[in-house]
């Protein structure tokens, strides 16, 4: 066993971070609401769950993909390495909430995804974080 919770599956860790997300950030149970730093941490888990599980939750890298996709529509020329920047500054400096935060980190992931660079290697860690908790 090399798993805490044993052979886990990519779809039933994109299940599982999806309840924590649903349930964690508003809390309301024994334990705290989750902090800003562990719902962008699990918004970009769960966006690299998501694309790895396909099915239903094939649908969220599809509509993020479209708004990725129409940001270079709407601005032609700008790079995906400019999205995942300007999503970076956004997470920086705009006040959110956490809910707000996470869903920022699912799209943040999918734009450091597509561009490359220290963006890419920031995807591919928690991408390399997911599969070793699954």
């Amino acid at each position: 066993m090399n798993s805490l919770f044993g052979n886990l599956g990519i779809v039933g860790l994109a299940v599982a971070i999806t309840a924590l997300l649903l349930l964690g950030i508003k809390g309301g149970g024994k334990v705290k609401p989750l902090g800003w730093w562990p719902c962008l941490i699990g918004g970009m888990l769960a966006g690299s769950t998501y694309a790895a599980a396909g099915g239903i939750f094939g649908i969220v890298p599809d509509i993020v993909g479209g708004l990725l996709g129409a940001a270079q529509g709407i601005i032609p020329g700008v790079t995906p390495p400019a999205i995942a920047l300007v999503v970076a500054i956004v997470i920086g400096f705009k006040k959110l909430t956490t809910k707000q935060v996470a869903l920022v980190g699912i799209v943040f992931f999918y734009a450091a995804t597509g561009a490359g660079g220290v963006w890419g290697q920031v995807a591919a860690a928690v991408t390399k974080l997911g599969a070793q908790v699954s």
